[in-house]
């Protein structure tokens, strides 16, 4: 109460001068008040190495408690079965990584190889040859709907793949350049006989794991109020909502989770997690991802499921509430100037500021929350240039949902790196706006008519996001 009294007071001197000023004397740009919390209450504090890691204030003891325990089964390495590890057991045959973690190391985000040969951290290939009556995309015969590139014992491996870099140059209307670079994807010693003709390649990163619950907890309404698919308003922006395949209930739902807005909800999003990345049945999907050149019959398994429910609804408690770290000099003159930027380029059209959520069903903390996520978890067209020639229920080859880009400046100092987009391809903030086209194509190019100085104010307001 006592800042927002010392605010409006300041807010006042600030009218009554500059409407003595001056016009060309500048206007001092303040924060809104509650700016830096950008979970609401759910917001830590933490800036180090484990800011993504961190549990939601306000749970109750039990959720607390079960935190812990999700956490344990998020981090620690599933095994081959039978061990006696029973609670763990079960990996594979074919799998992606051996821990949830293993991908979103430290909770945060995974990369692309950064040349031909070197290991994925946390990037996957996604693979299809159509799409069913629903829009879902059909798996590929042989290779199912992901390439799996590790498997168990006495079990050949599906297939690998390499990335190559194309760099792409150009430069700025004031004569400053750049340079972007473009992947390729070749799969390689591929063991179950050759790809469909027809496949589609989708690579996909793993992202960072904070303020899940808090995006679930949105009101659908909410989300739904924001498409504009027909640009009725024609400033040039639509924005879609997905509709997409939920298994629990056995119909259409809306879309929030992945880089398509494919996954229903947290539930739904970290089984096909277990199932596609690990190996690892469940109540959700109890069958193993098993392609046709396997007896899976004949492979020993971790129990059907393999991870049981009262593990597995530790880690959906533990995916909610991991909590959202603040953001960082929202006071200072450069930040503001750089949020003042972005607002007068339109990026908030799709990148959202400020949502307040709803009810959450299970969990009273991530309820009712001011949050700050910067997205409006819609589709949009973002051009050919990131097309990845797949559609993924309505999300066409060149739509992609608007990530949140909250925690987007402590990614180097979680993951050692600053690689954006759904395949990593940007090496930093400012290539990955590069990358806009479609209907981001006018922001973008409003970027790049700014001067050197403007355009760096928006890439640190972003950084302290």
């Amino acid at each position: 109460m006592k800042n927002s009294l010392k605010q409006l007071i300041l807010l006042t001197f600030i009218i009554l001068t500059s409407s003595c000023a001056k016009d060309d004397q500048p206007f001092l740009l303040l924060p809104e008040e509650g700016e830096e919390l950008s979970g609401g209450t759910v917001t830590v504090f933490d800036f180090s190495q484990n800011a993504f890691g961190l549990q939601a204030p306000n749970l109750s003891d039990e959720e607390s408690l079960l935190f812990f325990v999700g956490n344990s089964f998020f981090n620690q390495n599933w095994v081959t079965a039978p061990a006696s590890t029973t609670a763990r057991d079960g990996l594979g045959p074919l799998f992606n990584a051996r821990a949830c973690s293993s991908c979103h190391f430290k909770d945060g985000r995974g990369r692309a190889p950064e040349f031909s040969g070197e290991l994925a951290h946390g990037l996957l290939l996604r693979v299809n040859i159509g799409n069913d009556i629903n829009g879902a995309p059909l798996p590929d015969p042989n290779y199912g709907g992901q390439i799996q590139d590790q498997a168990i014992p006495n079990i050949d491996t599906e297939a690998g793949f390499e990335v190559t870099y194309e760099e792409i140059t150009g430069s700025y209307p004031d004569g400053t350049s750049y340079s972007l670079r473009k992947p390729s994807y070749i799969i390689t010693n591929q063991t179950f006989g050759e790809l469909s003709t027809n496949a589609r390649l989708s690579p996909r990163v793993a992202n960072q794991m904070i303020g899940l619950g808090l995006l679930e907890a949105i009101d659908e309404t909410i989300i739904l109020s924001l498409e504009d698919e027909n640009d009725t308003n024609n400033d040039g922006i639509s924005g879609k909502a997905n509709y997409v395949w939920d298994v629990s209930s056995q119909s259409l739902k809306l879309g929030r989770f992945g880089w398509k807005a494919n996954q229903p909800s947290i539930l739904q999003q970290i089984a096909a997690a277990f199932s596609g990345d690990l190996g690892i049945t469940s109540s959700v999907f109890p069958n193993e991802n098993c392609p046709p050149g396997i007896d899976c019959a004949s492979v020993p398994n971790g129990g059907e499921p393999e991870i049981s429910d009262e593990n597995f609804n530790t880690v959906l408690l533990y995916s909610s509430t991991l909590a959202v770290p603040a953001r960082r000099d929202v006071d200072k003159t450069e930040v503001l100037e750089g949020k003042q930027l972005f607002e007068q380029i339109n990026c908030v059209a799709c990148h959202l500021p400020k949502i307040t959520t709803g009810t959450h069903p299970t969990i009273n903390a991530l309820s009712n929350q001011t949050i700050r996520p910067y997205t409006d978890m819609l589709l949009h067209d973002m051009g050919d240039g990131l097309s990845d020639n797949s559609q993924d229920f309505l999300a066409t080859k060149n739509e992609w949902r608007t990530p949140p880009l909250w925690g987007l400046g402590l990614i180097k100092t979680v993951n050692g790196h600053t690689y954006l987009l759904h395949d990593g391809r940007a090496r930093n903030t400012e290539e990955a706006i590069l990358w806009h086209d479609g209907e981001a194509k006018k922001a973008k190019n409003a970027f790049m008519e700014l001067t050197k100085t403007e355009r760096e104010k928006i890439i640190t307001f972003i950084q302290s996001l």
